[in-house]
């Protein structure tokens, strides 16, 4: 699964890293509130170091639909019924400077975008209560917003709110531009290093995976914080949401505008010209990460939601993103709690990073340089309401669950398996399974016999002796692994999408072979002892 954005020839050629440097701030995420922090500290004239764990845009940045808009679904109403206006207010205006730093820059670096009027509809009529009140919260925060009965879709609508004159970008070519600009001003931009942990008073100690530098600031951009102060892997509930873009008939044409349902499961709409085709862009039915049967059937009814409307619509793409929803709403910025003052952060955007990742990375830069910004600390004193107090409560109730449910079932009798062994080479290869209690209960055992090894792309967990143990079989190579996450301890879940380890407490994600791929972990999955 390679997103539209990312499905491109040109490789990212890495600066390389120098151990024991020293730097004014580095920055851990080359995504879009990584790379606008580090230009804002470059043209100050900092010293400034980028490290990014995989590639510039890599995660959710190269994986999102990319729509720079101030009409974000029913968010403002849900904000009005926990917050007070000030704090409604704070939020927009955050927004709203980031929306226009944005655009402004892609003006400056001739980095194309394309205007677009943003609806928020409902295909139900019970989904017209939520597009008033959303009129309402936005009109009072001072959006130009109106009501509309057609939207300019292919199906029929109760009603949409329309925002006019936002924006749709190609986010790579942001990055893109970002990365040229920071190195233009002396700003270092490192991949393939994945920050471990920061220690000392400063100049800290920034210990990544292959040795360490010195910074008197460090911020993370890393989706989620991938240090653990402050615990925001309790209050932020991992999100996986799916997208596809689709070529069209002849006779069809991708709506004039931006699109997002008020009802569930979300389907998101915009369009994209590439190659002389004006391509459909579609996504939506999310799920909390590690917790749904099958991430494919989530897929598969964006892509038949898509396919009913628009008919014999050829799919060039399809990919996943991951988005982080803070159980109080707002999205958290700034100083990191047990930080010294000196760790800064940006998470919880509630998948409306376009305009929130500029925000958060101009209060972070104010915040390290110096400056004011009134809405930055409007929200900085936010007060948790009680819904968003229960709802922390909830979540991490259901962490809690899940952790001893899925331990519970590891540990039941009937779930061992002794039935991998290593072959010539390390490889893996199937014995005679121990048989099965009859109570077994849990997630199915594997099966006895031959098919004990998984069959391609897909992944089980099963028990040797007290250990669970993580075996796939993707390209034709088995590959068994600790099924414990090195996070918090959580079972990892199989991805049948992307053929990846999924942890359901905090979104953790590895790949087939245990490399990390996303979240707060820090440390690759390892290998299994042998059987």
């Amino acid at each position: 699964m390679t997103s539209i954005w990312l499905d491109r020839r040109d490789p990212f050629s890495s600066d390389p890293f120098e151990p024991d440097t020293r730097y004014d701030t580095v920055v851990a995420g080359a995504g879009l509130t990584g790379l606008v922090t580090a230009l804002l500290l470059a043209r100050s004239g900092q010293s400034v170091l980028v490290l990014e764990a995989r590639f510039p845009g890599a995660v959710t940045t190269g994986n999102t639909t990319a729509k720079v808009t101030l009409l974000q679904g029913t968010f403002l109403s849900q904000l009005a019924r926990q917050y007070s206006q000030k704090q409604v207010q704070a939020y927009v205006d955050g927004n709203r400077e980031g929306q226009a730093w944005l655009l402004r820059y892609l003006e400056e670096h001739n980095v194309p975008f394309q205007r677009r009027d943003a609806y928020t509809y409902a295909s139900s009529a019970q989904g017209t209560e939520k597009l008033r009140e959303e009129v309402s919260a936005a009109s009072t925060a001072g959006l130009d917003v109106d009501y509309v009965r057609d939207a300019g879709l292919p199906f029929p609508v109760h009603g949409a709110v329309r925002l006019r004159d936002q924006a749709q970008i190609n986010p790579m070519e942001v990055i893109d531009a970002l990365v040229a600009d920071i190195r233009s001003r002396g700003g270092h931009i490192v991949s393939g290093v994945r920050l471990r942990d920061v220690t000392g008073d400063a100049p800290s100690a920034v210990k990544t995976d292959h040795g360490s530098v010195r910074a008197d600031k460090v911020v993370l951009a890393t989706g989620i914080p991938v240090l653990d102060r402050g615990l925001y892997f309790a209050k932020l509930k991992p999100s996986r949401s799916y997208a596809a873009a689709l070529e069209l008939q002849e006779d069809q044409a991708p709506p004039p505008g931006m699109y997002i349902s008020v009802e569930q499961p979300t389907h998101s709409l915009r369009d994209y010209a590439v190659d002389g085709r004006n391509l459909l862009l579609v996504g939506g039915h999310g799920h909390q990460v590690g917790r749904t049967d099958s991430e494919k059937a989530h897929l598969s009814g964006l892509l038949e939601w898509a396919g009913g409307h628009y008919p014999g619509a050829v799919t060039t793409h399809t990919w996943s993103a991951q988005d982080y929803m803070p159980t109080n709403l707002m999205p958290f910025f700034g100083k990191l709690p047990r930080g010294k003052g000196q760790i800064y952060f940006g998470t919880g955007y509630n998948k409306w990073g376009m305009t929130n990742a500029v925000a958060a990375a101009l209060g972070i830069s104010a915040d390290i340089l110096g400056g004011q910004v009134p809405w930055a600390d409007t929200i900085h004193h936010r007060i948790t309401s009680p819904a968003g107090a229960l709802s922390a409560v909830a979540l991490n109730a259901g962490v809690a669950a899940r952790l001893a449910s899925d331990w519970g079932k590891v540990t039941a009798e009937g779930r061992k398996f002794d039935g991998m062994k290593r072959g010539a080479g390390g490889s893996t290869v199937a014995a005679e399974p121990a048989p099965a209690a009859p109570d077994a209960t849990g997630p199915a055992a594997i099966p006895a016999g031959p098919s004990a090894i998984p069959a391609e792309g897909q992944g089980k967990v099963y028990r040797e002796g007290n250990r669970p143990v993580a075996v796939s079989t993707v390209a034709g190579t088995t590959c068994r692994l600790s099924a414990v996450c090195t996070h918090m301890g959580g079972i990892l879940h199989w991805n049948d999408n992307e053929q990846s380890w999924d942890c359901p407490l905090h979104g953790s994600r590895f790949t087939s072979q245990g490399k990390l791929l996303e979240g707060p972990a820090t440390k690759d999955l390892p290998e299994a002892p042998p059987a």
